[in-house]
């Protein structure tokens, strides 16, 4: 199927590795010109050597003056933008609500909503220049479930809803659309850390964690990064033109969190 995106101009945030990764490599691969930030400078390293048709460069999204260079940067290489895809987030810290660090709550919060905004901010003088405009916001399934020991984290990704909303109805007029994708499970390292968090927390093993959270979603199964590759490049393909304002949940149909 073609996409219609040959030539669209995309800023990945944290795309250097996983989902990000992914994501850019999706654009790619239906011809759209693709720029990606990461805070991993070994990642963008390894990322030229597999992936040269993506550039990127270095850049810490909570960091107001580093996006500030980001765009910059992305906009001279791309020459213009169609498409944020905001998908820089953090696992956060994992425990009762009593026990974390503040420090560790700010950060979370920083990394997973406030980034965001950063983001916005820039890209929304120029998306309203495209023909083709589009933000694409990472939530969660945490972000419509209470989540445990994990309340930073699912406060942002609930934050997230709220922002892509409140954007997709102030930015419609301007051809814009806005929407968030929700993962559920997603295999990798990220997941597989949470499990053990949660274990400690728990004093259980991460196999008894992992099958606890697969018994709660309907098709057993955990998603991939490429499957929310897929949705979020039709998002922001001429396909998706009339979705906006959505939160989309590609998680298998996951019930609740534990």
């Amino acid at each position: 199927m073609d996409m219609g995106i040959k030539g669209l101009r995309v800023l990945v945030t944290a795309g250097a590795n996983g989902i990000g990764r992914e994501v850019a490599r999706a654009f790619v691969e239906e011809g759209a010109r693709v720029h990606v930030c990461d805070v991993d400078a070994e990642a963008i390293a390894a990322l030229a050597g597999t992936d040269p048709a993506i550039s990127a460069s270095l850049c810490d999204v909570t960091d107001r003056q580093a996006v500030a260079g980001l765009f910059e940067t992305a906009l001279a290489r791309l020459g213009g933008l169609d498409v944020l895809v905001n998908n820089a987030g953090t696992a956060g810290p994992t425990g009762r609500v009593e026990e974390i660090n503040p420090e560790d709550w700010d950060r979370c919060i920083d990394v997973c909503i406030t980034s965001q905004f950063n983001c916005v901010r820039l890209a929304v003088p120029h998306l309203k220049n495209s023909a083709n405009a589009s933000i694409i916001n990472l939530s969660s399934v945490a972000g419509r479930l209470g989540f445990a020991l994990r309340t930073p984290y699912a406060a942002a990704k609930w934050a997230v809803i709220g922002f892509t909303k409140s954007l997709s109805v102030e930015l419609g007029e301007f051809g814009i659309r806005v929407n968030a994708i929700l993962p559920g499970l997603v295999e990798g390292d990220r997941i597989r850390r949470v499990f053990e968090a949660k274990a400690q927390a728990r004093g259980v093993s991460a196999r008894e964690i992992q099958e606890q959270a697969l018994s709660y979603t309907a098709q057993k199964t955990m998603v991939t990064a490429r499957q929310l590759a897929d949705q979020i490049v039709f998002c922001a393909s001429p396909r998706g033109r009339t979705i906006s304002g959505q939160a989309l949940s590609i998680c298998g149909d996951t019930l609740m969190l534990s």
